[in-house]
């Protein structure tokens, strides 16, 4: 008995059913989105759906921010009021130290108490960026917004150092409305003391 041999058609009609039967079951798994369904239609989800622990793959890689209850982001870069001092003073002392690599600003009271300070380092800038004008305006502009929120109305100004944004930082500190009473430079000075570096060869 000679062996049953299939025609060309057939073959061809059976790989076409296996495919449709192939494309049929990912768009049902697609339909179904991770569930399993039993024969009488019933839905199984997964211990891992059930605990909340699936995750499509359009959400995979994304970051999600979570914010507590209560916190709201600070908007615009301006101090929080928990950082702040919490007492109301009207006068202070505004402390300057300019050097050739970084401005530093501090407020204190008439006791010598400090209330609020920054740094061009504090806001970001990195390397010789520190020491420029451009930097020390920004530090400025930043204690006088923290001095108006502790309620300064006036302050003498104390300069320390001969860097760059020793005066940048006042300009931008006094344009925010805050009266600067005096200002003294207390740039230490050497009598012939020990021996200065010697010059640089550029």
């Amino acid at each position: 008995m000679l062996p049953r041999v299939e025609t060309f058609e057939r073959i061809t009609n059976k790989g076409a059913k296996n495919k449709n039967k192939f494309q049929d079951n990912s768009r049902q798994h697609k339909e179904n989105d991770g569930f399993w369904q039993k024969e009488g239609g019933e839905e199984i989800i997964p211990a891992c759906r059930q605990a909340g622990e699936y995750t499509n793959n359009i959400n995979m890689g994304k970051k999600r921010i979570v914010q507590k209850e209560g916190e709201s982001a600070e908007a615009g870069g301006k101090p929080s009021s928990s950082r702040l001092s919490k007492k109301r003073v009207t006068s202070g002392t505004l402390y300057v130290q300019s050097t050739y690599n970084n401005t530093m600003l501090l407020l204190a009271d008439k006791s010598g108490n400090a209330l609020a300070s920054s740094s061009s380092g504090a806001l970001g800038f990195k390397g010789a960026k520190k020491g420029t004008p451009f930097a020390a305006a920004k530090v400025g502009e930043l204690l006088a917004e923290k001095a108006q929120g502790i309620g300064i109305k006036e302050v003498d100004v104390i300069v320390k150092g001969v860097g760059a944004g020793r005066e940048s930082s006042l300009r931008a500190f006094s344009s925010k409305g805050i009266a600067i009473s005096g200002i003294k430079d207390r740039t230490p000075v050497p009598h012939n003391g020990p021996k200065p570096k010697k010059p640089r060869r550029v």
